[in-house]
């Protein structure tokens, strides 16, 4: 991992990470922290060498356009930034980062490490499952809390999950491990309608996170992108009378 840019010591830096991948489900989880990235003008820390933690025929390089019209080539790879809000008495550490191929354990150590190093005081992982819910109620939001003191605290119930799981829960066991205080915020996307964006998804996010962090989000134009995509799944409803059932079913349960 590349080292640090930052010129001064963080206050009491809370870190919020998201994956892209299995755990990241219509992309609901990185958009959040792309979004907050974007929005607080983020500076970014350090990056993780690709080549550790990737299989480029499996996660492959992809080729973009910057804003001079010059072609880039573009490695996945899991970054580091932070920002400090308008009005924020604490920093916070922004992760963005994709799920990797190679060397999960040596991955989370890695991340582990550098929250550690700096001061970071709560680690908060963001995912997206898809689920049985409706597209027209709000997206559910639950938690994960490995420390019972700190769900009670938080007031978010500790998960009973047992299953599969990927670099969110792993991250989030390496935490746990480690004494590192974290939770995890899922969000439950439709899975009716699991195709990228879903900005309802991460405006649901958004609005958990405020609780969280104790800092205000400006979610802009994302309340009208909700809407708009509420609206449209709302017409492929009347067009489609098996969905439109199928919704109706969950409203009801």
């Amino acid at each position: 991992m590349s080292d640090p840019v930052i010129g001064e010591d963080l206050v009491d830096p809370i870190m919020i990470a998201a994956f892209e991948g299995w755990n990241d489900a219509a992309e609901a989880a990185s958009a959040t922290v792309d979004r907050l990235i974007e929005q607080w003008d983020a500076n970014l820390l350090a990056e993780l060498e690709p080549d550790d933690y990737y299989d480029f025929q499996r996660t492959r390089p992809t080729i973009a356009t910057d804003a001079g019209g010059d072609r880039l080539l573009v490695w996945p790879t899991t970054r580091l930034y932070v920002a400090r809000p308008p009005g924020c008495d604490r920093d916070l550490v922004l992760l963005q980062g994709v799920e990797p191929n190679l060397r999960w354990r040596q991955f989370c150590a890695d991340i582990l490490e550098r929250a550690e190093t700096l001061g970071v005081r709560l680690v908060v992982s963001l995912g997206a499952l898809l689920a049985d819910v409706p597209h027209s109620r709000p997206i559910p939001v639950t938690g994960s809390v490995s420390d019972p003191a700190l769900a009670e605290t938080l007031g978010i119930e500790p998960s009973g999950y047992e299953g599969p799981t990927g670099i969110t829960g792993v991250f989030q066991d390496f935490c746990a491990q480690a004494d590192m205080p974290s939770l995890s915020l899922w969000a439950a996307v439709p899975h009716y309608v699991a195709e990228s964006p879903c900005p309802k998804a991460t405006l649901a996010l958004l609005g958990r996170l405020e609780d969280i962090i104790e800092t205000s989000v400006d979610v802009g134009d994302l309340v009208e992108e909700a809407r708009a995509w509420e609206r449209g799944v709302d017409e492929l409803a009347r067009k489609d009378s098996e969905i439109a059932e199928y919704v109706e079913a969950l409203e009801s349960a």
